[in-house]
């Protein structure tokens, strides 16, 4: 029987390989290896039918070396705590490879929102927020979006939050709908980052976004996002996915048509047009193209996936999509794969913006937003670059040296208490 895959135990072996490369004693990052705070919550919830059911819920503070701790909520049928755990460190990781002055969290509930109303949801969502209450705040810990949460659910968070503030209080979370103090350009901004950093490998191997062939796998809002401007940029959507099916056209799918679609279906099952072709999941993974960007969970690109993968390149657009073993894998067949912790930065960067503009009661332009945000992925796109050069390493560990050496160093200057 194969060992359960365990996304924290993915995270330390990538640490513990990058403090190898850099000559980092153990003792200078065991910090990083235990979550300063872990929340495990009980959330009863009274049901539409007049029951009560009991959910799970986890909210899970890796680091506030650097800043507040950074980090979405999600609902998901598989949430549990090593995941929690697995995405908070990730996260702490993320803030400090784009040198954001923020620490790591994470939080989720082990629920099927599909099966919940709406009602149901905002009262889950509510429950929730009362119960991670002594850990949350914006000088503390700031929530915002993550698998099958938005905007509203933001919105419900810092409602609930306030309320038991006696005010307004904006800054708890980023993500929210703009008529309460939400950013432009925060919707789109981790899709954002992953056009960015497929555009700047290219760069470093002489080619361009033009005529670029890509498969997307996840079409919520980080995966449509980004389908949608490579797609503007000129490049050719050969296959798409989402939690209800996988759909390809080797001469291109009409991004804007789908899009269409989607919007009004709310999934891609039921499209058709000439060409497209209904695939599975696994042959999503497997097309002939050139960038394989995988944006919906982790533990999707396993060891039997990375020996038969035909991109050249893959940008994490989801967290963890890509398991150690299978990294090995890939290394080995000369397969560039741009980290989640770089290639998905652009939603805590533009986070950051959101909570700054909230903390100061501004609001800046969207053209001001998105070019900040690209100075900040390009700036760390070299810099991660650079390291891989200089360690002759890959690209994950490089990000991974680039964090881990800014949160050793930051632990340093603070010294430990007491």
């Amino acid at each position: 029987m194969s060992k359960k895959y365990n996304p924290y135990d993915q995270m330390l072996a990538t640490l513990d390989k990058a403090a190898a490369i850099v000559n980092i004693p153990d003792s200078e990052y065991n910090f990083l290896k235990y979550p300063e705070r872990e929340l495990k919550v009980a959330l009863p919830v009274r049901m539409d039918d007049g029951t009560v059911r009991v959910f799970e819920g986890y909210r899970i503070q890796h680091s506030s070396l650097r800043g507040p701790c950074k980090g979405g909520i999600r609902y998901h049928q598989n949430v549990d705590q090593n995941e929690v755990k697995a995405l908070a460190a990730w996260m702490s990781l993320k803030c400090a490879v784009v040198n954001i002055p923020y620490g790591g969290a994470k939080g989720g509930i082990t629920v099927d929102p599909t099966e919940l109303s709406e009602r149901e949801l905002k009262n889950l969502t509510r429950r929730f927020t009362a119960a991670i209450l002594p850990l949350i705040g914006p000088n503390s810990d700031i929530p915002a979006p993550d698998v099958n949460t938005n905007a509203q659910t933001m919105a419900w968070i810092m409602d609930t939050y306030s309320m038991f503030q006696g005010h307004a209080v904006p800054g708890v979370v980023t993500g929210k709908p703009l008529d309460i103090g939400g950013s432009l350009g925060r919707p789109e901004a981790t899709g954002r980052g992953v056009m960015f950093s497929t555009r700047e490998i290219l760069k470093k191997l002489g080619k361009n976004l033009k005529d670029s062939t890509i498969a997307v796998q996840g079409y919520g809002n980080v995966g449509r996002t980004g389908a949608t401007l490579l797609y503007e940029e000129g490049c050719k959507i050969l296959a798409v996915g989402d939690v209800s099916c996988s759909i390809r056209n080797m001469n291109g799918i009409n991004i804007p048509e789908l899009n269409e679609y989607v919007s009004i279906h709310g999934l891609i099952k039921g499209y058709e047009a000439p060409g497209v072709e209904y695939i599975s999941h696994e042959e999503l993974l497997l097309t002939d193209c050139e960038i394989l960007v995988p944006a919906a969970l982790e533990n999707q690109i396993t060891e039997k996936i990375a020996t038969q993968i035909k991109a050249k390149i893959i940008v994490e657009g989801a967290n963890g999509p890509t398991t150690s073993e299978a990294d090995l894998i890939l290394i080995e067949r000369g397969i560039i794969c741009i980290p989640d912790i770089l290639a998905n930065a652009g939603g805590v960067v533009v986070s950051y913006f959101e909570w700054a503009q909230n903390i100061q009661s501004l609001m800046w332009n969207e053209d001001d937003i998105n070019n900040k945000l690209e100075t900040i992925m390009v700036r760390s796109f070299q810099e991660v670059w650079d390291t891989k050069y200089q360690y002759k390493t890959d690209m994950r560990t490089a990000a991974f040296i680039v964090a881990m050496t800014r949160l050793v160093e930051a632990r340093k200057i603070r010294g430990v208490f007491p």
